[in-house]
This record gives structure tokens, sequence and C-alpha cells, in this order.
């Protein structure tokens, strides 16, 4: 009897095996090519930076954040206080402020009384260090506010540029937009070296000296969420928060993504949030999801909330409410 596996199949013409693919099918498999290599490269980064003396060999081989021990941890934090005073000429205080126990942050914002003044966008970043050239650049806060058509929530038609004399705009309402901290959150899942994750009370964080900066979580959050410094961060020394955390506001180092993180080293000791401090019509509010008296949990309970981009599956803790 013939053997099956031996007996040949349909032969092919020339023109069917040498068949020319498509432009469509090469970008397809050059783009994926593109992003393989733009990984690599991003995994590589710390190699060059070592190879340059960008960074020491000690601060190579640190572990992540989440295997080091309190002695590792505090000498790390001692380190990064050193090198901020030598690189700005102040010496900052940078804690490791755990999670409170019973405790889920969530946070809800009510759109009627937002007049789009942007001031939370500046208190923003100015609570977090982030890089900027004078006071009223915004370009790296977390918090992006959105001016929208009354009538209808439309992303689409949005305007985050507007710059009138003077806010509210007539028929116009305002939506600031920052880090969802989602329940399934997208971003923690495509980073390939876990240097993001979500702590027990809802925040996602990032190890800013694990990060590779390949930008996957970037491109995976729906919510335009996440920073890239694309170069060392420009902050006067007077302009300078001194009172740091390792998962939060502590000065970045070039070429990581950095996020919001409902200013976790002021709220996980009781405190709000910069942003909300600022408010000046009160429209933010925040708090304790596993409280049942906390002003949070009273919105969810007696409002009409609103998640955005309900349909992409995130669960955020971020609420929008409007008031009649």
């Amino acid at each position: 009897m013939n053997d099956p596996a031996a007996t040949p199949g349909p032969s092919r013409s020339l023109e069917e095996v040498y068949k020319p693919i498509s432009r469509r099918t090469f970008l397809k498999g050059a783009a994926a090519s593109l992003v393989g290599m733009a990984g690599l490269m991003a995994a590589l980064r710390p190699l060059l930076e070592l190879e340059r003396g960008e960074i020491t060999l000690e601060q190579l081989l640190q572990k992540h954040y989440r295997e080091l021990t309190p002695e590792e941890l505090n000498r790390i934090l001692r380190r990064l206080e050193e090198e901020t005073e030598r690189q700005y000429g102040v010496r900052p205080h940078i804690r490791d402020i755990r999670p409170m126990p019973g405790v889920e942050f969530a946070y809800a914002l009510n759109l009627t009384r937002c007049i789009g003044c942007r001031k939370c966008a500046h208190a923003c970043l100015r609570e977090n260090n982030q890089s900027r050239e004078d006071a009223d650049d915004i370009e790296m806060s977390y918090i992006r506010v959105l001016e929208l058509q009354k009538g209808a929530i439309n992303l689409e038609t949005s305007n985050v540029y507007y710059n009138p004399e003077r806010v509210p705009q007539p028929d116009k309402y305002y939506m600031p937009v920052q880090c969802q901290q989602c329940r399934q959150s997208p971003c923690t899942k495509v980073c390939p070296v876990q240097a993001t994750w979500q702590e027990p009370d809802g925040i996602v964080v990032v190890d800013y000296n694990w990060c590779i900066g390949c930008r996957y979580c970037m491109a995976a959050c729906p919510y335009d969420a996440r920073r890239f410094n694309y170069k060392k961060p420009t902050i006067p020394p007077e302009a300078i928060n001194p009172n740091q955390s390792y998962l939060s506001n502590r000065i970045r180092p070039k070429g990581v993504v950095e996020k919001c993180t409902f200013c976790l080293h002021r709220t996980r000791e009781g405190k709000y949030p910069a942003c909300l401090e600022v408010c000046p019509t009160g429209a933010r509010v925040f708090g304790n999801l596993l409280d049942p008296d906390s002003e949070i949990s009273y919105i969810l309970r007696n409002k009409r909330v609103y998640i955005l981009k309900e349909e992409v599956g995130t669960l955020p803790r971020f609420y929008y409410f409007f008031e009649k």
C-alpha cells in the first residue's frame, strides 16, 4: 500500500508560487517588523546609556520595585535624592508611600461646573515636577481639557487647543481628561517588562527606573493619558516640589513614560489631589469607593454618571456627571 504521506499534493504553477504580494500585505508586514525593531531598540536603551556614561552599573542592575527589600529601596531613594540635588541644585525628600488598606480611590467630575480654566492642568504640572520651559507650558501635563459643543459628548469634534480671552464660552462645555485608573487597564497588559501595574488601591503606577521607553502603553491607552520624556526634564530649581514619592512625582529620567497617579504622595496620606484643591468651581470629587459615607460614594449612588469610552471595556475609576 502506498504511504499517504508520500502522495504528492496538487502541483502549483510558477505564477502561484511567486505570486506578487499586495501593497497592503507588504505594509502590514513592514509595520510589524518596525514595531518589533522599536521594541528591541527600546530594550537595548539602558545598555546604550551605560556605554555613554548616562547611567551607572548599579542603576542598570537595579531590581524591579516589587522585588526590592526595604534596605535596597532606602538606598535607592537616597541615591535619587543625591542625583536630583546634583542636577537641579535642590535636595528633595523622596519617600515610598504604600497603599492604605480598605481604600479604593475614584474620581468624579461635574461637567456642569467645569469652566475650562485649566487651573487643574497647571496645578498638576507644578505638583508632579513635570518638564516645562515656562509656567504656561502644559504640553507635559497629565490633564487635557477638551472644549465641546453643548448637547453631545462628541470627542472627535472636541478642541484641546482653545484659547479665548474668557471662559466658559457660550454654547460650550469642558471635559478634563486624565488617567482613568482603569480596572481593566490595557496599558499594564502590553508592557513587555512589567514596568507598569495596578496597585491595591486602584492606582496604576510606573517604576520609572524599570521602564524601557518602548511606548507600548501609550499606544494601548484609549484616553491619551501617558506622556513620554523625550529629553531631560526642564524645571527651574525654585519650581521643584521637594515632597516626592518613588512611584509618583519624583523627577523622571529622560526616555520613560509617565502618567497621573491621583497624586498618590498626597492621597495616600489623606490629602486631596492637587488638581482638586485648585478647582475654583468645586467641579471635582475624590474619595474612597469602599467607604459608603465618602463623597464619591454619594455621587455614584445619587447622580447619573458616565464613563468615557465605555465601549472599550476598560472599567475606569474616573466618572463624569451633569447637574440639572
